[in-house]
């Protein structure tokens, strides 16, 4: 039984090689493509839509609604990044029921290269939102005594999201493969839609906590302009 998939080696030469990680990692990347490409060639503004449309609109609406319930501002700045990654998650997580196939997520290779790119989009939406003085004055909050502490915080949490991603999905492998052996007849249904709905929670619980972490970069500034905002009004008004 293989714990993950980079050690399963389909080619190498030397140094260099193909593992399973990367294999289904690019297979995912092209089911995504090609589905969203199928999707979205043939979309309709009428009352009528197709299945993969409608599907679409809602998968959407719904991320739409996750991240105002966190970020509470419009939602579309932040959309394609979520929403990546959590197509590319839940999608690596519910194909693990596909006999043979290998989630990337499962390596954590996978799941430092996810937690990086984290890592690099708080500070970009952070900037984006405040400018750079403002963000990085955010390191220094409350006093400037906690900046080693601040600059600690935002590298453990890229830890800790790579290895809970990774932990998960490795415990319901091994899990898996120890119930099959148990009972191969009455194991495999059970195991296979607990998988699907472990798969699910992981991809949206990694999805949200990329969202606290850049609604933290974000937020003071969206508060400063809505107490600036309402200061206005008041004056207007008053």
């Amino acid at each position: 039984m293989n714990i993950t998939p980079d050690a399963i080696v389909y080619w190498q030469v030397g140094p260099v090689g193909i593992t399973a990680t990367i294999v289904f990692s690019w297979l995912v990347m092209a089911i995504l493509l090609v589905g969203s490409w199928v999707v979205t060639r043939n979309l309709s503004t009428g009352a009528s839509v197709s299945p993969g449309q409608l599907l679409l609109e809602i998968l959407l609406n719904g991320i739409r609604a996750q991240i105002r319930d966190v970020i509470g501002t419009d939602p579309d700045r932040y959309l394609p990044f979520i929403g990546t990654l959590f197509l590319f998650i839940v999608v690596s997580n519910v194909l693990v029921i596909v006999p043979g196939f290998q989630p990337p997520t499962g390596s954590m290779s996978t799941t430092s290269a996810l937690a990086l790119c984290v890592f690099a989009a708080v500070p970009i939406f952070g900037i984006a939102a405040r400018g750079l003085r403002g963000y990085l004055k955010s390191y220094l909050q409350p006093t400037a005594f906690m900046l080693p502490f601040n600059l600690i915080g935002e590298v453990t949490r890229t830890i800790s999201l790579s290895i809970r991603l990774f932990g998960n999905m490795m415990s319901g492998t091994m899990i898996t493969a120890t119930a099959l052996t148990i009972a191969p007849l009455f194991f495999p249904i059970i195991m296979n839609a607990l998988g699907l709905l472990i798969g699910v929670i992981q991809a949206y619980i990694f999805s949200i906590l990329a969202l606290v972490f850049i609604a933290s970069a974000t937020r003071a500034h969206e508060e400063q302009s809505a107490k600036r905002l309402n200061a206005k009004e008041e004056t207007i008004h008053g």
